[in-house]
Parts: C-alpha cells; structure tokens; sequence
C-alpha cells in the first residue's frame, strides 16, 4: 500500500491524538507539524519524531506533504486550510468545520480551485450504535423520518475555560456549546435527517460568568422531508449527563442513540467514560435486539481506546478517500450545514425571528 505524507497544523490537545493516529496508521507516513508557536512545536515534533515548521506553504512543498490535519482553535482553521489547499494539499479540519459561514465558503472555494478533498472531523459517525440508526432509516425501517430531537446536557468547570487562552470568548472560540460542544449531535441530525429549511432558536449563558459566550442553546426546526426537529444543548448541567439523538418516524417506530454518557469528554483533558449505545429501538420485529447490541457496545468499549480508536476510523477514511478519489465520510460540505444551523441559531436570537434556509 502507497503511504500518504501527511501532517498536522495545530499543535495543542487534540493535536496529540491526531499525531497519535497518523504515526500508526498504515495509509499515513506522519512527516511534519505546523504551529506558530516554535517552541511548542519543536517539543510536539521531537515527541513525534517529525520535522517542525511555522509556515503552512513550507511544511507542505519542503516535506512533501500530500494531506494535513487542522487542529488550531475554531476561528483559525480557515488561513492554513486555504494556504495548505493552495499547495496542493488535501485538508481534513477538527469540527466545526469553521467559526462562520463565510469561512467555510472560502475553504470550499480553495479546496475546489485547486482540485483537492476538504473533510471535517465528526467521528461519532462511525459509532457502531450511529450507524445502526443511520441503516435503519436508510432501509425505511421506520419509514419517512419524522421527528429528530437532540439533547446534550455536560458541564464545563472555569478549570476548562482556562485551559487555553482561546476558551470562552467569541473573538478566538467563535461562540460556545453550540461551536465547540454540539456539532458532534448536529452533524448526526443533519445526516439522519436531511436538510434544513427553518430554525427559530435562543441561546444563553446560564451559570458561567467568566465567558462571553453561550452555555446553552435551544431551537425548533423544519426539515426539507416536512419532518420537525428540536435541539437542547448545555454545558450547565453538572458533572455532565449526555448526549443523545433519536429519530422518530412516519410509520410510528423510533431509532436513537446516546452517542456520550456520563461526564462529557473533553479532548486532551478527559476520556470517554461511557460506551455510546442504542438506547431507543422500537422498530418492529427488532425490539428485543436493544439489549443484545448495549451489551456487544459495553463490551466493544472495553477493548479499545474509544477517543484514539474512532479518530482513526475516520481519518483513515480520508486518507483512503486521497488513494481512491472517492467522497470522504464527512466532506468539506457536510461541515458547512452543521456551520449553518448554529449560525441560524445566533441570527434568530439576534433578529428575533425564524430564519430560513439556505443561509
């Protein structure tokens, strides 16, 4: 097999699971890391055992980089994207896919121009209890979809918020739980459901003083199919609850999955503490099945490293997409629908009114 000289731009904590995958995986030969902060990334490149750079063309036309991974802090994906696109690198981004719209119009264009893939990270795809549900709906198991709902309730402590100097605040996070903590939950609605034509929604920040940005989100919304949806997303519940989104359909059956149990998990700080399961299954002739699959998902869980393990799912899926030319999982595209729900969010409470789609 052709390895793939890949690289990282971002050197912070999720960067460290990303240098992990692509040191291990057969597609990938880790080559480079890119970050502003030289000191921090001569320590990252020495832990890897890769060359360290601070300029994206650089990196990729002196190493020979053929795909990279973009890890910096949302607001800052957009310049290394187009940068890395522009010399002939193929792009896959940490979610959300950017902080803004126009952002993620420019990465597509960049991608487009210079005929290369752009992909976003959404690993809970690749989660067995997800694509369970997602097959269901495919097969028309519950027929049209009719219903989704997304509820995630977590907790971020001020411990979190100053973590890193970015956390917390609209001008370098680009907004709260609904930029950094839902797009996980809104990606897996999106996909299940279709696409979006209205959003009326709020947002707030309940119990966190010490941000700019929103601890919390509610909204309703309107599919293209005529299905309705609904979304609640917090990070004021404590220690953390979960995550989950359950599809319910025409024919009266309903499909879900709890994609985060327990405390939240938090990239760098954390680790998963509860296997993602099935736990809503009443599609007929299959309602028996729920128990069986929770107990195969515990068990599953207890074998691999959850965060490293779906994080190489997908990235190897890119990199086989690169070798294949074929559509990555999550593409640059899908990434800008998730970006457009939580802009629409922001825009109702701004103006006070549903807003409609496309935005």
């Amino acid at each position: 097999m052709r390895k793939i000289r890949t690289a990282l731009i971002g050197c912070g904590k999720v960067g460290h699971t990303h240098a992990q995958v692509l040191s291990t995986l057969p597609e990938s030969s880790f080559v480079a890391v890119c970050d502003r902060d030289i000191t921090r990334s001569q320590t990252f490149a020495e832990k890897y055992h890769v060359e360290t750079y601070t300029d994206v063309c650089e990196m990729v036309q002196t190493a020979e980089v053929e795909a990279v991974i973009v890890c910096t802090p949302h607001p800052l994906h957009t310049q290394p994207t187009i940068a890395a696109a522009g010399c002939g690198a193929h792009v896959l981004v940490e979610k959300p896919l950017a902080s803004s719209l126009e952002d993620c119009d420019a990465m597509l264009t960049a991608a487009n121009d210079a005929g290369v893939k752009l992909g976003v990270m959404s690993q809970r795809r690749l989660y067995e209890p997800v694509r369970r549900v997602k097959a269901a709906i495919e097969a028309g198991k519950i027929g049209e979809p009719a219903l989704g709902t997304v509820v995630m309730l977590g907790w971020r402590d001020q411990t979190y918020y100053q973590s890193d100097p970015w956390r917390g605040r609209w001008d370098t996070e680009g907004g709260g739980v609904l930029v950094n903590q839902a797009p996980h939950q809104l990606d897996l609605l999106g996909w299940f459901m279709g696409p979006v034509v209205e959003l009326f929604g709020y947002w707030e920040n309940l119990n966190h003083p010490y941000i700019e940005v929103e601890d919390t989100a509610v909204a309703v919304l309107r599919f293209k199919n005529g299905g309705l949806g609904s979304i609640i997303v917090s990070n004021s519940q404590k220690p953390g609850i979960y995550g989950k989104v359950h599809i319910h359909g025409k024919n009266g059956a309903s499909v879900g999955v709890q994609t985060d149990g327990g405390a939240m998990f938090i990239a760098g700080m954390t680790t998963i503490q509860e296997p993602p399961i099935n736990d809503l299954w009443t599609v007929p002739g299959e309602e028996d099945l729920l128990s069986q699959w929770q107990t195969e998902d515990r068990a599953a869980f207890q074998v691999v490293d959850p965060v490293l393990h779906y994080h190489q799912l997908q990235v190897q899926d890119f990199l086989q997409a690169i070798l294949e030319d074929s559509k990555p999982l999550v593409s640059g595209v899908d990434g800008r629908r998730t970006v457009e729900i939580f802009t629409a969010l922001y825009r109702s409470q701004r103006d006070q009114k549903p807003i409609s789609f496309p935005l």
